[in-house]
């Protein structure tokens, strides 16, 4: 079970000139503001942390990454024999690069042009800024750290992506009630503050070099195999070495073959329990049943947009399908997330 921060909180009182959006003064708004615009707000010392969930995401790339580290390392050693580039000098930069996960100008970049995210118009800010200080204000976190931004879509979801992505369907923000939209975006805070959307997408982003090569390796055998006899032995021998080389070391640590064959089963596992931890966090700052209602009407709008790196999202559970199918979906089944989160809603003991 998520429990809050038990670390020291420290105050924090926005400044005069900052924006006053005001609380909805809809009567028939349902969300239960307790933190008003403008007023104080208890933060916790400790903003983000690295929950199981995120740690076994990393350690599961970790292949993947011995394998890019080697292409690069290779690379690298080409570079220096036909232009004198130091080794180092590549890979570092490559082992560098990671930090751009955290770097708000590329952030904003990988939202609009990967995500296809935009910036909330100015009726979406009046909607959203005060739920999502709601949000922030019962977790104790900067909400000013995050960027919420909008996918023009029809379905009803909500995504938590790199450092600070909060991203959230027009769908959502018309349609949803306060309470239930609040509940969405808590869930999403929870992948942010469990660390799972900067461990999935930096693991990505550092097994892309490994997997280039491992493209560019089948496609070189595919072409080998229509030349003549000499050129395919000779092709054949530069594919083996550089496969020796590459895949040797992790091969050797990690056994690899076997590790390859179950990563796709370990890695959905994990990120079912994500979504599981991310629902507790959403439903310990009092919103579980909001986002069980959340859940159910999202059976009617479930997401269909494309497999992105690094992004966890709020979709509702998946209908019953095979037991292969099930154990390969990154989200737990609607079943699944309802029984865990209706333990919220029983009477303590």
């Amino acid at each position: 079970m998520y429990e809050q921060p038990r670390e020291p909180l420290h105050h924090e009182e926005r400044p005069p000139s900052a924006p006053d959006f005001g609380l909805p003064h809809d009567e028939s708004d349902d969300l239960d503001y307790r933190h008003a615009i403008g007023g104080r707000l208890h933060l916790s010392a400790r903003q983000r942390r690295v929950d199981a969930a995120a740690l076994g995401q990393l350690a599961l790339y970790l292949p993947s990454f011995l394998l890019s580290l080697a292409t690069v390392t290779l690379t690298a050693w080409l570079l220096e024999f036909g232009w004198g580039v130091p080794v180092w000098a590549p890979v570092l930069l490559w082992l560098a690069s990671g930090a751009l996960v955290f770097h708000r100008p590329t952030e904003s970049l990988f939202a609009r042009r990967v995500l296809r995210l935009r910036y909330p118009l100015p009726g979406e800010i009046l909607r959203l800024e005060p739920v999502w200080r709601e949000v922030t204000g019962r977790a104790g976190v900067d909400g000013s750290r995050y960027r919420l931004w909008v996918e023009d879509s029809d379905e009803l979801n909500a995504y938590a992506a790199a450092g600070h992505i909060v991203g959230v369907t027009k769908h959502a923000v018309d349609h949803l009630p306060s309470a239930q939209l609040a509940a969405v975006l808590a869930h999403e805070l929870g992948h942010h503050t469990g660390g799972h959307s900067w461990a999935g997408l930096l693991g990505y982003w550092y097994a892309l070099p490994g997997k280039v090569v491992s493209r560019a390796v089948r496609t070189m055998l595919l072409r080998a195999v229509t030349t003549r006899r000499a050129a395919f032995l000779v092709t054949l021998a530069l594919v083996a070495a550089f496969a020796v080389v590459v895949f040797g070391s992790a091969a050797a640590l990690l056994g690899a073959p076997l590790s390859l064959l179950a990563l796709p089963y370990a890695m959905a596992s994990l990120g079912r329990r994500a979504e599981l931890r991310a629902d507790r966090h959403a439903a310990s700052l009092g919103f579980a049943p909001m986002l069980m209602e959340a859940l159910q009407s999202g059976e009617n709008h479930q997401a269909s947009g494309p497999d992105v790196p690094g992004r966890s999202s709020s979709a509702s559970g998946r209908g019953r399908r095979g037991t292969r199918a099930h154990l390969l979906d990154s989200h737990p089944d609607l079943a699944t997330r309802l029984h865990h989160l209706q333990r919220f809603l029983e009477p303590p003991r």
